[in-house]
């Protein structure tokens, strides 16, 4: 494994390590405004490509482990979990057009939401890149 710039390169798999992570293949990135989410490189890669994205309400109030959405690819449907409890304050819109930017862009403009966090210690509590790493090292 090779270290660059501060992301991490397994094969043509990445794993960002300014990013926290779940072992259902959620990303977290700590923002002002809230914590964006996304599903990882990990994910995208398994799932295939993607043509379909459901994304949460603006104003849903969800709780750790909770549905989020869910992302169909040519393979499967998979749903997607929220790794903190907050509400949803922005979503991305762009993905209702174009879903694909999850697999080109999974950790830039294939987020899917912003969470407003209710509990502070829930975005220290995920993994980080190197636990990731660990778990995806099979």
């Amino acid at each position: 494994m090779v270290s660059d710039g501060g992301v991490r390169y397994d094969a043509a798999m990445t794993i960002p390590e300014n990013l926290r992570y779940t072992s259902y293949h959620e990303w977290a990135r700590l923002g002002e405004n809230g914590i964006a989410i996304g599903i990882t490189d990990f994910a995208q890669e398994a799932l295939g490509d993607v043509v379909f994205v459901d994304l949460p309400t603006i104003g849903s109030v969800l709780n750790v482990g909770d549905k989020l959405g869910e992302v169909e690819s040519t393979k499967s449907v998979s749903e997607v979990y929220a790794p903190i409890t907050g509400t949803v304050i922005a979503i991305n819109e762009a993905l209702g057009s174009a879903p694909e930017t999850i697999n080109t862009d999974p950790y830039g403009e294939g987020w899917f939401c912003v969470i407003e966090p209710t509990d502070e210690d829930g975005f220290a509590a995920l993994l980080d890149a190197a636990a990731y790493t660990e778990l995806t090292d099979h």
